[in-house]
């Protein structure tokens, strides 16, 4: 029994490895790679360097073997290798000796690559083609990369070079003008959901939907990585690919916890949020996931509250109307953003716990200005609703008088005037941000007309516009009228005149560095390269 126990546990094989594809056919994903390199081999277009770029587990390496297999198939050159054959079988087992696996981190030093190149020029031993696979080529030295050039420029007749790599941009252009290349996408949770679904069919492994679609979206794009989580749940699951262990293995926040966060902030309850926050972090789950799906709600709610009819297939679409009417919709932009940037503020809080139900009180605490406590559209219930804090108090709070309340300013009435005026104002907050970003039109009597970018409109919201309103008023002592032409240039803004202030004062700073002797001594001696973004004045 112990014997039979140890040739079963020796004979497993991983599922990302006894699943891997062995034809074009069974890929899962990457349509437009396969199809330009089916209809390449069918017609005899073969190119003698491909590039291969992607996120780990998308297909890359398992797209140049299946390359290999259809360019040394015993059939013949073409898109769909018999498999059985022995360059196939060889190739599918890792002993095909005409296909050199490289990996890059491992081979950097130009004298390895330069050996490996010169065996290009021999024939092949056994097979059609020779074909180099080099995985992680990015990795490569500089002078590794040289001594590829003159191969990769004017190779053999019977090699054939796949390079892959997870970051292209450290690749350099004289390799990349040698290369056709391709880019693989990150694969869509539905397509990770089927090939699990369908493995799990074929392994006879119980298991329901809601499982396969939580391991499908936390393999982020890569199914390898959402194989390695299947195989992880089936021995956490006992044999079975259940919900509720999946869930728990993953960390996994269900969505009636994200749903009782977003009732809480629609009711002002603090206190009900720091429950939320306590049960989770009590739960041992993720605080990121939890920030995650909290962030989720409140996207679906902004596209009811933008296109009501998208809302349709959504599968809680009640709740989500509903919710609609519950916020306004400056809130739930503000309440996005604060759970998406909260999110990334998790590794700087001194732990998960806290920086949850931090971001969870800042949501409690941030408003747009709509007059009431919480954020709803319509008013809360009196029973429910905490007093509104007073506006000194608001971190978003701009100052209801400019910077100097003592003297009235003139408003300009030359536009060219506007961004010196705006400066004057000392504004702080959005209503700062919607002046300096926007370029004064006209002035007619009382009407104001402003241009702002598209990039921009949202600061033409009415909250933003009333609390500039209200500046200009009390800053010129007149009573104005605003109005907004989104989507005209804004190139004189104060705003953009300041940011071409700075980008020339950037520029002076960078080019009295490259001029210093010392730094000029450096860069000729060692052959160097002055990093920009490095330069900061003292």
């Amino acid at each position: 029994m112990v014997a039979g126990l140890r040739s079963r546990v020796l004979s497993y094989q991983v599922l990302a490895r006894k699943w891997r594809p062995k034809s074009f056919a069974e890929l899962t994903g990457q349509g437009h790679v396969v199809t330009a390199l089916a209809n390449a081999l069918d017609r005899g277009r073969l190119h003698h360097a491909y590039l291969l770029t992607g996120t780990r587990g998308v297909g890359k390496t398992t797209i140049a073997r299946i390359l290999a297999k259809s360019l040394n198939c015993a059939k013949g050159v073409t898109a769909t290798p018999c498999g059985a054959c022995g360059p196939c079988t060889d190739i599918d087992a890792g002993r095909f000796v005409d296909l050199l696996e490289l990996d890059a981190a491992s081979n950097t030093q130009v004298d390895q690559m330069r050996e490996i190149l010169d065996n290009a020029r021999y024939a092949p031993t056994v097979g059609r083609y020779k074909v180099y696979l080099i995985d992680e080529v990015h990795q490569l030295s500089k002078h590794s990369f040289n001594a590829m050039l003159k191969t990769l420029e004017e190779p053999p007749e019977h090699v054939k070079f796949v390079l892959a790599t997870t970051d292209p941009q450290k690749v350099p252009v004289t390799v990349l003008s040698r290369c056709l290349q391709f880019a693989l996408k990150p694969l869509a949770p539905d397509e990770i959901g089927e090939r699990i679904a369908h493995i799990l069919r074929a392994e006879s492994i119980a298991h329901d939907d809601d499982a396969v679609a939580l391991i499908a979206r936390a393999a982020a794009g890569s199914l390898r990585d959402g194989l390695s989580l299947l195989d992880q749940a089936i021995a956490y699951g006992g044999g079975e690919v259940r919900s509720v262990p999946v869930r728990a293995m993953l960390g996994v926040v269900d969505r009636e916890s994200a749903w009782r966060i977003v009732d809480a902030l629609a009711a002002g309850d603090g206190a009900a949020l720091l429950a939320q926050a306590d049960a989770i972090v009590e739960r041992g789950l993720s605080a990121g996931e939890a920030l995650a799906q909290v962030a989720a709600l409140f996207h679906r709610i902004a596209v009811a509250q933008a296109v009501p009819a998208a809302a349709d297939g959504f599968d809680d679409a009640d709740r989500i109307r509903a919710a609609t009417a519950r916020f306004a919709a400056p809130a739930v932009q503000l309440l996005w953003q604060i759970a998406v940037q909260g999110r990334a503020d998790l590794a700087l809080a001194p732990d998960e716990a806290t920086g949850l139900s931090m971001t969870l009180l800042r949501m409690h605490a941030f408003e747009p200005e709509t007059g009431g406590a919480a954020m709803p559209a319509a008013p809360a219930s009196p029973a429910r609703a905490p007093a509104p804090a007073p506006a000194a108090s608001r971190p978003d709070a701009t100052p209801a008088t400019p910077a100097t309340p003592a003297a009235k300013t003139v408003l300009p009435s030359d536009p060219a005037e506007w961004p010196t005026f705006v400066a004057t104002l000392g504004l702080t907050g959005m209503a700062g941000e919607l002046a300096s970003q926007s370029v004064m039109r006209k002035l007619d009597g009382a009407a104001l007309t402003l241009a702002l970018p598209a990039s921009h409109k949202h600061l033409a919201g009415k909250s933003y516009a009333d609390r500039l309103r209200s500046v200009l008023e009390q800053a010129t002592g007149r009573k104005l009228l605003l109005a907004f032409e989104v989507g005209e240039s804004a190139d004189d803004s104060l705003a953009t005149r300041t940011a071409r202030e700075r980008e020339a004062q950037r520029a002076r700073t960078e080019a009295g560095f490259r001029e210093e002797p010392l730094v000029r001594d450096l860069v000729a001696r060692f052959d160097g390269t002055v990093r920009s973004d490095s330069i900061k004045p003292r």
